[in-house]
């Protein structure tokens, strides 16, 4: 059984459900944590959830944070699926919000450095990690 998404992506079942999961966190998720979200639809094996967000990821729809060792669902709105080259996330320490942000500017000094160094990247993602604008004005008052 597949289901159609709005970028043309067909998903499975287990995609579908691990996209769901993603889609209503309010945060990064451990592929145990998407496990345990959807047990109860019928996915009981972690490999079941690994091979789901590979897909995800390939598809574009999912990226992983690697210094979290967990996943979140694509928040950037002209994505639509595309493989983003370069990608930045914001990662809160104090209340674990997750920005993800596309900026042209970035994109391209990130290129003009790998031509420099005569690299070709087929992708790279940037984790930058401190707090929020708004965590930061809570503990200021």
């Amino acid at each position: 059984m597949t289901k159609r998404t709005d970028i043309g992506a067909d998903l499975t079942k287990n995609q579908s459900l691990v996209m769901s999961a993603l889609a209503g966190s309010k945060g990064p998720m451990s592929a145990y944590s998407i496990l345990d979200e959807i047990r109860s639809d019928g996915v009981r094996a972690p490999l079941q959830v690994y091979r789901a967000l590979d897909k995800l990821v390939e598809f574009g729809l999912v990226h992983r944070l690697e210094s979290l060792n967990a996943f979140v669902a694509c928040q950037h709105p002209a994505c639509d699926g595309r493989k983003e080259k370069t990608v930045l996330f914001t990662i809160c320490e104090t209340c674990g919000g997750v920005q993800e942000l596309v900026k042209d500017r970035l994109s391209k000094a990130i290129e003009g450095l790998a031509r420099e160094l005569e690299f070709s990247p087929s992708k790279s993602t940037i984790e930058l990690r401190g707090m929020c604008s708004a965590c930061k004005t809570a503990t200021e008052n």
